[in-house]
């Protein structure tokens, strides 16, 4: 048996603790600049070759981060040295993004809703009754006479 000493002096540890710390670098940007309706349908997942990027829960979010992509570079290039002092951007990283990636991650579950089945009460299937009965012959008359016989 191991002791756990010698698992945190394996080589593939710091290699891991940088990607992390990189990702957490392009986080922390991506919540400074991006629209805060967007925060919660995507995610930044690193910079690498002074690109950012991006995934997104569906296409529509990364449609509009991608709409919305000239205005979020402007924004990280205002903001650069609000990042810098926040100690977003550790010091061996420069803060040098020229174009923001995106690319759609569809979650692998989507939660399971059940359709409720919506009923009428009965007068306002009494109600829809008697305006069918008004209408004889018209479609919409006949439309409101089937749903009042499937209410009562």
């Amino acid at each position: 048996m191991r002791h756990i000493n010698s698992l945190f002096q394996q080589s593939e540890l710091p290699i891991i603790d940088a990607h992390q710390k990189q990702v957490e670098v392009a986080q922390r940007i991506w919540l400074a600049i991006a629209p805060g309706n967007l925060i919660k349908f995507s995610h930044a997942s690193g910079i690498k070759n002074q690109q950012l990027t991006i995934y997104s829960d569906n296409n529509a979010v990364a449609a509009k981060i991608k709409l919305l992509m000239p205005g979020l570079l402007a924004n990280l290039k205002a903001q650069a040295s609000t990042i810098a002092k926040q100690q977003i951007v550790s010091g061996n990283q420069t803060l040098e993004v020229t174009l923001i990636r995106v690319k759609v991650q569809v979650k692998s579950s989507q939660p399971i809703t059940s359709k409720t089945i919506k009923k009428l009460s009965p007068q306002a299937a009494k109600n829809l009754d008697q305006l069918a009965k008004k209408l004889p012959g018209t479609p919409l008359g006949d439309a409101l006479m089937r749903l009042a016989k499937r209410a009562f």
